[in-house]
């Protein structure tokens, strides 16, 4: 009997496990009957041993701008009535990305021995994660699959753009950051020198900014080695801490209480939450089930703790707004929407207006973080610059005032 591995979460943990089965969905069958929700599930050794990539080519990354095109693509085709295993032979074999085409024949074949196009896409959670495949999943009992894909693509677009927006409010100042590091670190390696030899030469006691700049620019030629290793190995710390839950949480937990960048975290969870929820709930899937996702999807382990809080709340009769309401992270007007949506009987379209709204907001944070950033950064750079270039010439001007 083949062997299936599978993974599920169970208060905020990733726990994996192996189970006995003729077939994939006897595997969940069986799962179900524990009460194990599953995330992903694998055979060890059935007929889904298409080789990715095969062929010694090497794997090319699959984006969510293929992911995207995929599903509009499909939603289309679906739209136009035509069976699902053609329509998957198609995308795979015109998809440019030949991983992602392997991957989509690998999910025909799947279908062609019997099994669901949604349990056919969990295999590849990589590709298709939980909000995906869950969709997929309604769309396929609902007989509405098109008009799911289609949301599905929507969804994904606006989450791309969310991504770009945060991306391009920390492109700015790395870059300036870095433009003065390697102008800081030109200055300290070679031009300074140069000015250290004349010094010497003079024999006088240098001003106390002088000697400072000295003192840097010999670390940066003796110590270049603690220069470069210093941020390498900070990342490799940070990589460890963030690996393991108490790190995870104790992070995320500073990360919502930065100045600026807090408010901006924050408003993109927000905007993420109620976008992923509204949408899940609109496709029909269960309250739970969704909030469970939207949990996994979170990003944040403070968010994803505040909504697994709230998750069993529901189950013990509460309403969604009442338990968000104790979490110090969704903002009141949030909240007090989600109520007025509850009470209203139309929770999910109100949950679609909260994400655009934040959505705009993010917009607005970028734009602001922007224009604080610029001016603060070159005040920053200029000001280094400027204090090296006077320190170099304070000694020139002393050793004027002797003649």
């Amino acid at each position: 009997m083949p062997t299936f591995t599978y993974k599920t979460t169970v208060k905020g943990k990733t726990q994996t496990g192996e189970i006995e089965a003729d077939n994939e969905q006897g595997a969940r069958a069986k799962l179900k009957q524990k009460n194990i929700r599953v995330d992903s599930l694998k055979a060890k050794s059935s007929f889904f041993s298409l080789e990715i990539g095969g062929g010694g080519k090497k794997k090319q990354k699959i984006t969510e701008r293929d992911v995207v095109i995929f599903t509009r693509q499909f939603s289309t085709m679906v739209d136009a009535g035509l069976p699902l295993v053609q329509c998957l032979e198609i995308l795979g074999k015109q998809s440019d990305n030949q991983t992602f085409g392997n991957i989509i024949m690998d999910v025909k074949n799947g279908i062609e021995q019997g099994a669901n196009l949604s349990d056919s896409m969990r295999r590849h959670p990589k590709v298709w994660d939980a909000l995906y495949c869950n969709l997929v999943e309604a769309g396929e009992a609902g007989g509405i699959l098109d008009t799911i894909l289609s949301r599905l693509a929507a969804y994904i677009e606006k989450s791309l753009a969310l991504k770009k927006k945060v991306k391009s409010a920390m492109v700015y100042p790395g870059a300036i950051v870095t433009v003065a590091f390697v102008v800081v670190a030109f200055l300290m390696i070679f031009v300074i020198p140069a000015f250290a030899t004349m010094f010497e030469g003079s024999g006088g006691e240098l001003p106390g900014p002088t000697a400072i700049v000295m003192m840097v620019s010999n670390f940066f030629q003796n110590q270049w080695y603690v220069i470069i290793g210093g941020p390498i190995l900070f990342a490799m710390i940070f990589k460890r801490v963030y690996a393991t839950e108490k790190g995870k949480v104790e992070i995320d937990r500073i990360a919502l209480k930065l100045p600026v960048f807090g408010m901006l975290i924050r408003k993109v969870s927000v905007a993420k939450f109620t976008r992923t929820l509204g949408t899940l709930l609109s496709s029909g899937v269960p309250l739970i089930d969704a909030m469970d996702i939207c949990a996994r999807t979170s990003g944040n382990k403070i968010v994803e703790r505040a909504i697994l809080n709230t998750i069993e709340s529901i189950k013990e009769g509460e309403t969604i707004a009442a338990p968000l309401s104790r979490e110090d992270v969704f903002p009141p007007m949030v909240i007090q929407m989600i109520d007025v949506g509850e009470s209203a009987g139309a929770l999910d379209g109100m949950l679609i207006k909260i994400a655009d709204f934040y959505d705009e907001e993010v917009d607005t944070a970028v734009e602001g973080l922007t224009a604080l950033l610029e001016p603060m950064l070159m005040v920053f750079l200029g000001s280094v610059v400027g204090f090296i270039v006077v320190a170099m010439y304070l000694p020139i001007f002393k050793m004027g005032e002797n003649f």
